[in-house]
């Protein structure tokens, strides 16, 4: 789907989170999920004792794929949901739809969660996008077709 195709969009510019209302809304995130994900890394290395070198690597690795769970369900659960946004996203009147204007799929918000890491991973210049590109968009935005709208 190219630019184009965009028609439902306004093209304003100011119809969109922008860059520094994106990272407020990642920190409100970050806060939110704090206490349930130390719960989670507690209460698993409570029960999963490690007694040597390697079991402290197995139990680190496990620990680091359960944060990462919780991270990508609490963000596609809420992304697909009626509220089209995650907690931080809503706090800052955010919702994240599709080119059409509509909400995503788990399946969708999935893949644009995934895709934020390549945009992490390009020394974060996917996320510095958002700064640049008409529709302050990111590169997981780009690839998962979404952006991030202003809710009016």
């Amino acid at each position: 789907m190219d630019m184009q195709t965009i028609t439902t969009l306004p093209n304003d510019r100011a119809a969109y989170g922008g860059f520094w209302i994106l990272f407020a809304a990642t920190v409100v995130d970050t806060v939110v999920l704090l206490i349930p994900a130390l719960l989670v890394s507690f209460l698993y290395r409570s029960i999963t004792p490690a007694n040597d070198e390697a079991e402290k690597v197995i139990v680190e690795l496990v620990d680091a794929g359960l944060n990462f769970a919780i991270w990508w369900v609490y963000t596609a659960v809420l992304l697909s949901s009626s509220w089209q946004a995650t907690i931080g996203k809503r706090v800052c009147g955010l919702k994240v739809v599709d080119y059409e204007g509509q909400r995503i799929s788990f399946g969708r918000a999935t893949g644009r969660y995934f895709a934020s890491y390549l945009s992490a991973l390009l020394f974060c210049v996917g996320f510095l996008m958002i700064a640049w590109t008409h529709r302050r968009q990111g590169l997981h935005d780009f690839m998962a077709h979404t952006v991030v709208a202003k809710n009016v």
